[in-house]
């Protein structure tokens, strides 16, 4: 009985070992993310359908800038299907939508096309974006792809709020509320 105590103790403790190990990796890997109230870095990407996109020509409106993994990917598409549902609330706010991703712009024009999106896409292959804004890359086998990170910028081109680690289910919805409680302060 003893020995099962003994056994079962150093199960919870490795357990309980690399669930906060795996927090400290969580939390340094959004070390690097930039923080509420710093000036959002300007960019130039080109958008699915090559036209290069600036912040700057966002000046003056609230922009969502959504990094995500990989186009036509099962939480990807849900995830723009519902940037794309609320497209006319963000609007009424004032507040443009774009997606950031490792991938091409062929790769964003035929996820836009087979997913009837309308915002932009940009593509980031190199990216220089993501790492400007402290965007974690992973890799799995010889894929890259960006995490799941949102940023909201307000019209003056200030971070007002990160979402660092995104579930998409009712993320749109969440940012809604978070560019209307900024618009009240």
């Amino acid at each position: 009985m003893t020995q099962r105590l003994a056994i079962f103790t150093l199960l919870v403790l490795a357990s309980v070992g690399a669930l906060f190990t795996a927090r400290q990796a969580n939390a340094a890997a959004a070390a690097g993310l930039l923080s509420d109230g710093s000036t959002a870095p300007t960019f130039t990407l080109p958008s699915q359908d090559a036209t290069p996109v600036s912040l700057a020509d966002y000046k003056g409106k609230w922009v969502v800038l959504y990094f995500y993994p990989k186009d036509k990917t099962s939480g990807c598409t849900l995830e723009a299907h519902n940037f794309q549902r609320d497209q006319s609330k963000f609007t009424a706010l004032n507040a443009a939508i774009l997606g950031v991703s490792l991938d091409t712009t062929d790769s964003h024009k035929s996820f836009c096309t087979q997913e009837n999106l309308t915002f932009k896409l940009l593509a980031d292959p190199e990216h220089k974006v993501v790492d400007e804004y402290g965007v974690p890359v992973k890799s799995m086998g010889p894929m890259s792809y960006a995490s799941r990170v949102t940023y909201l910028i307000s019209p003056q081109g200030k971070v007002v709020k990160v979402w660092p680690d995104v579930k998409v289910g009712n993320h749109s919805e969440e940012v809604l509320a978070a560019i209307q409680s900024a618009q009240k302060s």
